[in-house]
């Protein structure tokens, strides 16, 4: 039986994006290079040796230092916050046109970073509204 593996289609925003962001978030502050480079290794290593189910695991570890960063209000966390918010959105939303349950084990996150407040601002929305070129 060959192992489904569909939700590998959906990991190259997070793969690119996450990294810095995550790193940002759980330090507080602006990261020194080696801790993205740490967190790169990570996703790399969940994306080629994890399963679909790990790789939820992580989003949902992601999703909760959204929340837990949420009172913090230096710049950089603000900008990793967002980054990271959109991206797992945009990749759980993508998760409901694959088969399989993954759309169904992400659904209260979904919902979760859709309350969310979205950027204020026009600027704001533009600058994380996840189109290339708007990178961290």
């Amino acid at each position: 039986m060959v192992k489904r593996a569909s939700w590998l289609s959906v990991t190259p925003e997070p793969e690119r994006e996450l990294p810095g962001a995550v790193a940002t978030l759980t330090r507080g502050t602006r990261p020194p290079a080696h801790a993205i480079a740490e967190e790169q290794a990570r996703i790399e290593h969940l994306i080629l040796h994890g399963s679909e189910r790990q790789w939820l695991a992580y989003l949902h570890g992601v999703v909760e230092l959204i929340d837990a960063t949420a009172q913090m209000s230096d710049p950089e966390v603000v900008r990793a916050r967002e980054r990271a918010r959109t991206v797992i959105f945009n990749h759980h939303n993508l998760l409901l046109g694959l088969p399989g349950r993954a759309a169904e084990r992400t659904a209260a996150d979904r919902a979760r970073l859709a309350r969310l407040p979205q950027p204020t601002t026009a600027k704001d929305a533009h600058e994380h509204n996840g189109l290339p070129g708007n990178h961290e």
